[in-house]
């Protein structure tokens, strides 16, 4: 695709040209990869105020219907050639992998990766409205009462719209929202700033595939106009770190995705049989370039510490930074080298204090920030902290990060805090009662499951359909 693109602004599916135009550029900084219209609070804020018509557009669909329509542009997404920016201009898969590289940093392997994996979303639909609801038939949702395991139930609907403030790290997160069409929400996306493409093509696959275009609103737009969707909107998904997140995690409406936290335990049972564990502890650390909440931040093991750490780092020092269009490129490099430089600056601070080492550092060749290409990487770290009270014991970074510290199996559940994701290898029956009654785990994977393992009928954060809809006691009077 040789013309750079203007990506609009979508009011309820119509195309909005703003005055105001961001550039984004090449992760080289050497080009710009499009401009993207940008829309401002007030508008955001004005639309919202209409949002219900998007709604009532929706009910209109059956859910079965809305749940082949998601299949069909689950297809469109992965193979098809569909219009991209107020030009239309056709873009292939090829031409999104390389537009999606040019301003994200992925490698082209991963966003195939990610592709493959949203692609299974669409695909698998109905199996994951099935985990989500579980096992209500989809005409509940057509006409607002039915039946559920023999017992009678009724569904309201808790919003006329799904907010969603996307991030810039990894395509997958948008696998959170593709199921709303299909439990008819329309959805208002504001996506990460260098990664339109991704929610972009999701739309125009669904609106192809036979959505109503009035279900999708895409605002590329500064603080004021997400806090705009955060306010306004029913509900909302809600991506950041920390800081971002916190004002909103005691809000109902708000559904909060920062740091995960995830880690993996190894019970005392299992610990001589460590070296049986190092490639799904290095597959839980590097999968998608450690970009995710469900990357594995922390190991924590009751012996031999510093054996499998350097087990562990000797294996992820195979992960050096490729040439982006390298099938066998696992490394994202960052599309701000500010960003990648203040992490690699926070590493450091917290070896200073003598209590960690960055056992990585044994097997890297050169420091672990390198550049190639014009692009900004960091090589995977391991660090062996003394304790949970070393700075790095539990953190979480944009890239293959992990901490590993020894503790005794007894004591492991009152250290960790929480997690959206723990591993914990080991067939104690008493510790996994223990781990299954933890309200610190979001999601538990008893035995050798690397972390970023998923199934898509049991949400690993979440559950959408139940914050979308809730459930009412309802009766019929006997003549009626």
């Amino acid at each position: 695709m040789s013309t750079v693109p203007t990506i609009p602004v979508l009011r309820r599916g119509e195309v909005y040209e703003s005055l105001d135009v961001n550039e984004v550029s090449s992760v080289a900084g050497d080009r710009a990869a499009c401009r993207v219209g940008f829309a401002c609070g007030g508008m955001v804020k004005r639309d919202l105020l209409e949002i219900g018509k998007a709604r009532e557009m929706l009910k209109s669909y059956k859910a079965a219907d809305l749940a082949h329509i998601t299949r069909r542009a689950g297809e469109l997404y992965l193979e098809g050639t569909l219009p991209v920016g107020i030009e239309g201009h056709p873009q292939t898969p090829d031409d999104y992998v390389q537009s999606l590289a040019l301003t994200s940093g992925l490698p082209h392997s991963l966003i195939r990766m990610g592709m493959n994996r949203l692609h299974s979303v669409f695909s698998e639909i109905e199996t994951i409205l099935r985990g989500l609801t579980r096992g209500l038939d989809l005409e509940v949702l057509d006409r607002g009462y039915g039946e559920q395991g023999g017992a009678p139930v009724s569904f309201a609907v808790s919003t006329d719209s799904l907010g969603v403030i996307l991030p810039s790290n990894s395509i997958a997160v948008n696998a959170l929202w593709i199921p709303s069409i299909a439990m008819k929400v329309p959805v208002v996306l504001k996506p990460g700033r260098e990664e339109p493409w991704t929610p972009w093509r999701i739309i125009q696959a669904f609106i192809e595939a036979g959505a109503p275009k009035e279900a999708f609103s895409f605002y590329p737009t500064a603080h004021d106009g997400s806090a705009g969707i955060i306010r306004r909107a029913g509900r909302v998904m809600l991506f950041g770190d920390d800081s971002t997140v916190k004002q909103y995690e005691h809000d109902p409406r708000v559904e909060v995705h920062g740091t995960g936290y995830s880690k993996i335990l190894i019970g005392e049972d299992k610990i001589e049989q460590w070296k049986d564990y190092v490639d799904i502890i290095a597959e839980s650390i590097s999968a998608n370039s450690g970009r995710s909440c469900i990357n594995a931040s922390t190991v924590v093991v009751p012996k031999y510490p510093d054996e499998i750490a350097a087990a562990v780092a000797e294996k992820l020092s195979e992960i050096v930074p490729k040439a982006a269009d390298d099938p066998e490129a696992k490394l994202s490099g960052f599309a701000n080298p500010k960003f990648a430089e203040w992490i690699n600056d926070a590493i450091e601070s917290g070896l200073e204090s003598g209590d960690s080492e960055d056992v990585a550092a044994r097997f890297r060749e050169g420091d672990r920030f390198q550049r190639r290409d014009g692009m900004n990487y960091l090589l995977p770290t391991v660090v062996r902290c003394a304790s949970f009270e070393s700075e790095l014991a539990i953190r979480e970074f944009l890239f293959p990060f992990t901490s590993f510290v020894e503790a005794p199996q007894a004591a492991m559940l009152e250290q960790i805090g929480p997690s959206l994701v723990v591993t914990a290898i080991t067939e104690d029956e008493q510790w996994i009662a223990e781990l299954f009654d933890s309200p610190l785990i979001d999601r538990l994977n008893v035995g050798p499951v690397p972390t970023n393992r998923i199934q898509w009928d049991q949400p690993h954060e979440g559950n959408l359909f139940e914050f979308l809809y809730t459930r009412r006691s309802f009766q019929f009077a006997a003549n009626a």
